[in-house]
């Protein structure tokens, strides 16, 4: 699933998208979007395609992440250390930086509707409120999410 915010890059898998770093961020690997950009279209399309869920498909989809990367740049992804409780899996609370983004642009998000929205949903707002990421999509991702009207 690719969210309509990232369709300007989406078509290509130019950028790393959402759902791929929902993934990173499951399997503990940092990637840089330097790395990705060393990667053929079809490892890219594993990447997306590949689930990453249950504890045997989380070590699964990193160990094939490590392979691709080992390829094309000689060593393996550094280590991100893994949230047992990551955020995006709170449907009871909205995170602070969710909200402040949001309120910068006179929105406000309920409790109702941040327990509506799905993992990878919660996901894409959480990273996309963050201060050292480009938060240019945050708006449209709340419009896409049906958020305001």
């Amino acid at each position: 699933m690719f969210f309509e915010f990232e369709a300007d890059f989406v078509e290509a898998l130019r950028c790393i998208p959402m759902q791929v770093r929902l993934k990173l961020d499951t399997c503990g690997i940092k990637l840089k979007l330097q790395d990705w950009n060393h990667f053929t279209q079809a490892e890219r399309q594993i990447l997306v395609e590949k689930p990453c869920l249950t504890p045997a498909e989380i070590i699964d989809y990193r160990e094939q992440l490590n392979k691709i990367l080992i390829l094309h740049t000689g060593k393996p992804g550094t280590d991100l250390a893994v949230d047992e409780n990551p955020p995006w899996m709170d449907a009871a609370t909205v995170p602070e930086s969710v909200s402040a983004k949001a309120q910068e642009f006179g929105v406000t998000i309920t409790l109702a509707q941040w327990a509506s929205l799905q993992p990878l949903q919660r996901f894409a707002l959480i990273k996309l409120s963050r201060s050292s990421h480009e938060n240019r999509n945050f708006l449209p991702a709340v419009r896409e999410f049906h958020l305001v009207a």
